[in-house]
């Protein structure tokens, strides 16, 4: 899809890998990255594998070719960062905990994240369902209030087979939780009516958690894409505070040798 590609930009030695939701792209998170590249970090935007593309190839996608998709991301800034941040919006925040449940990172920020796909008879026989009935096609969008500065693209439905996946991927994301030591900031907003993302998603997903530095933020005004909606300005400035908390992080309170200042 045109412009809705990774990004990379170069900085220091603090990484930031960017992951973004279920059938969207990688420029859900570009604002972001763009205001952390200013601030002088390395950032990477992941695109998920399946995504960004034809929704065609989402229907072969599974949960771990996602993955897979940040993996690869931690793996090109890992020989240049001493410290790497996992950002996720979304389903790309249920990834980045999963992988930071096998891997040792620095830090994680949760926005947005599904828990639990609501209750459905039809969910465990979503892969054989996938084959008379391929798509679910989205409901009309609630308007975000006074509409993001970038434009959202996703795909218009869900392929049945994917949703399959998300399930399976969020049933591994509540297993590993209480194996996730790194710090986290996780983010919700109380207008999130979207996939999985339940009133109390966020309250359970932090009362898992196995860090003891954590905490959680409520948006008032927002929708489920809240790195485009209009308290963006603030997540950018939260997500900023945190990072820079993390970086400074070091032998009795020094900036890690090397950081650009």
């Amino acid at each position: 899809m045109t412009g809705a590609g990774p990004f990379y930009f170069p900085g220091n030695e603090t990484g930031c890998l960017l992951a973004h939701g279920f059938t969207g792209t990688p420029l859900e998170m570009r604002g972001l990255g763009e205001h952390l590249a200013e601030q002088g970090y390395t950032v990477h935007g992941v695109r998920l594998f399946g995504h960004s593309t034809r929704m065609e190839d989402l229907d072969r996608a599974r949960y771990r070719d996602w993955l897979a998709s940040v993996e690869d991301g931690y793996q090109l800034l890992k020989p240049n960062c001493r410290k790497i941040i996992l950002i996720g919006l979304s389903t790309g925040a249920d990834l980045a905990l999963l992988f930071a449940s096998k891997t040792a990172i620095d830090g994680l920020v949760i926005m947005a994240a599904p828990y639990a796909l609501p209750p459905d008879p039809r969910l465990p026989l979503a892969r054989l369902l996938s084959m008379v009935y391929p798509r679910i096609w989205k409901p009309g969008r609630r308007q975000e209030t006074q509409a993001p500065q970038t434009e959202h693209i996703s795909y218009p439905a869900y392929p049945t087979r994917a949703v399959a996946e998300l399930n399976s991927l969020l049933v591994a994301m509540r297993e590993a939780l209480p194996r996730v030591t790194a710090p986290a900031l996780l983010m919700q907003s109380r207008n999130d009516d979207s996939l999985g993302v339940s009133a109390t998603a966020m309250t359970q997903m932090h009362d898992r958690l196995g860090s003891t530095d954590k905490q959680m933020v409520w948006l008032e005004d927002s929708g489920h894409v809240i790195t485009q909606d209009v308290e963006r300005d603030r997540v950018f400035r939260l997500v900023d505070e945190f990072v820079e908390r993390l970086a400074w992080r070091g032998p009795a309170g020094q900036h890690p040798e090397g950081e650009n200042q």
